[in-house]
């Protein structure tokens, strides 16, 4: 008698890890160092600004259960560093798992770094672990922005359960300024109803600043979210919660917001594409 075998294969998970540091020569910000693998890839396009501009590409088109990406930026003395990803980061039903999402943020004296991924979207039943952690010199400005859409309501899509968490750490000198945790877990849309937490909308982020420039900035910060949301300076922070009905009204109060704490420069051109 013959006896038939299956084999068993494990799903494949996209892995990636990307670097990028910079250095200070000839008063603009260049290269210094630079490392990708896997899915994670980085496009440094050509800027006419003293200033650098880097692009985080995911080439698996999406994440799902098990998939893990690790991305490090580090900015040296008096450079500038504006990051954003290529497109929004999507976040797909995990059979088993939890997609982990990793970001090292170093930032020198005197030098800048602005944070600026696209939106991330969380589809049903999605399981999303992510992690920002920031180092700051003492003269360091950092900027920012994490954007989250529970579904897209324009394509008919919706998120009644799932698992997302973020955490965010910053130190300034080695000296903790800023943590926060945010979770969702089992019944989403049950739990965005409540009034606490997100009256019923889908679109929702936090802004961060911390500068010599942060106090100064509040009230056209405030003037642009208007009743969407609120901000807060204390402690050399200002800091900024929005929610909206949908990722596209959220993005109408992001984007002049955004400018707002780059001191009236434009969001990078991947956010128009």
């Amino acid at each position: 008698m013959q006896h038939s075998s299956v084999e068993h294969y494990a799903p494949q998970r996209a892995r990636g890890s990307g670097r990028l540091v910079t250095k200070a020569f000839d008063g603009r910000t260049r290269l210094d160092e630079f490392f990708q693998e896997g899915c994670a890839k980085i496009r440094l396009p050509e800027t006419f600004s003293p200033e650098m501009e880097a692009i985080l590409i995911n080439t698996s088109g999406g994440l799902t259960g098990g998939d893990v990406i690790d991305w490090s930026v580090a900015a040296a003395a008096s450079t500038r560093l504006s990051v954003a990803t290529q497109a929004n980061e999507k976040i797909y039903k995990a059979s088993s798992g939890t997609a982990s999402v990793s970001t090292h943020i170093t930032v020198g004296d005197n030098a800048s770094v602005h944070w600026l991924p696209q939106e991330t979207i969380l589809f049903d039943r999605a399981s999303l672990s992510r992690r920002l952690d920031v180092d700051l010199a003492e003269s360091a400005e950092f900027l920012a922005v994490e954007a989250v859409l529970l579904g897209r309501r324009a394509m008919g899509e919706a998120v009644a359960n799932g698992f997302f968490r973020d955490r965010w750490r910053v130190r300034r000198n080695a000296q903790l300024i800023h943590a926060e945790e945010m979770r969702f877990e089992g019944e989403i849309a049950q739990m965005a109803q409540a009034a606490a937490v997100l009256s019923g909308q889908v679109a929702f982020a936090t802004l961060f600043h911390t500068g010599p420039l942060s106090e100064s900035m509040l009230p056209k910060l405030r003037e642009c979210i208007g009743n969407a949301g609120g901000a807060s300076y204390w402690n050399g922070k200002l800091i900024a919660r929005i929610a909206a009905p949908t990722g596209f009204d959220l993005r109408k109060i992001l984007v002049p917001a955004i400018s707002v704490l780059r001191n009236g420069a434009p969001v990078p051109k991947v956010w128009h594409i």
